[in-house]
């Protein structure tokens, strides 16, 4: 009986691909292109250009393989690789735009939470029909993880701006959810 190991050994193939081992390449491409392209499609509507972006994202990870240094998750080191040439897709595009406001409504105190049966696919074209601001920073805080203060410096915007843009996008989508669901119950 032959066993497989669950968890592999990066950095052999690390090593091998960043030396120009086109083998050790693909094997990494394998491993990550699935992940990478739902990383890439979640800021951009487009499919074909989400794959145009992630292919991009793996040519500029090639290029500077040389330059991880087995410090922290390969696979987070690539996961900002493609956040950043999709925010640069995103500004290529225009189509990052942010309203700016001085005062922001706390958003723990108008949080509202609504139970729903939404599929996955219903969900992410409710994200997809977010203005790409508001998408862009709910997708970077509330799936990436991202802080406000990292948010802001990565799109060059304020932080204020960042929470205005979470707070609106969240708004947004529990408007479309309580929506779906009045339709879905027959309310509507």
């Amino acid at each position: 009986m032959k066993i497989i190991s669950l968890h592999k050994n990066y950095s052999s193939l690390i090593a091998k691909a960043s030396k120009g081992e086109r083998r050790a390449q693909h094997q990494l491409f394998e491993m990550f292109s699935p992940k990478m392209l739902g990383v890439c499609r979640q800021y951009l509507k487009n499919n074909d250009l989400a794959e145009e972006v992630m292919l991009s994202g793996f040519l500029k990870m090639f290029t500077h393989l040389k330059d991880f240094k087995n410090e922290g998750s390969f696979e987070g080191w690539i996961r900002r690789i493609m956040v950043n040439e999709s925010i640069s897709q995103l500004r290529k595009d225009k189509k990052l735009q942010f309203i700016s406001e001085t005062e922001i409504e706390n958003t723990a105190e108008h949080s509202t939470y609504i139970e729903t049966e939404l599929e996955t696919a219903e969900i992410q074209k409710m994200i997809d029909s977010l203005p790409d601001g508001y998408k862009t920073v709910f997708v970077l805080y509330a799936v990436e993880g991202y802080k406000h203060g990292e948010i802001a410096e990565l799109l060059q915007i304020s932080e204020n701006t960042s929470k205005t843009q979470l707070f609106k996008a969240r708004k947004m989508l529990q408007n479309m959810v309580k929506q779906q669901n009045n339709i879905s119950y027959g309310t509507l």
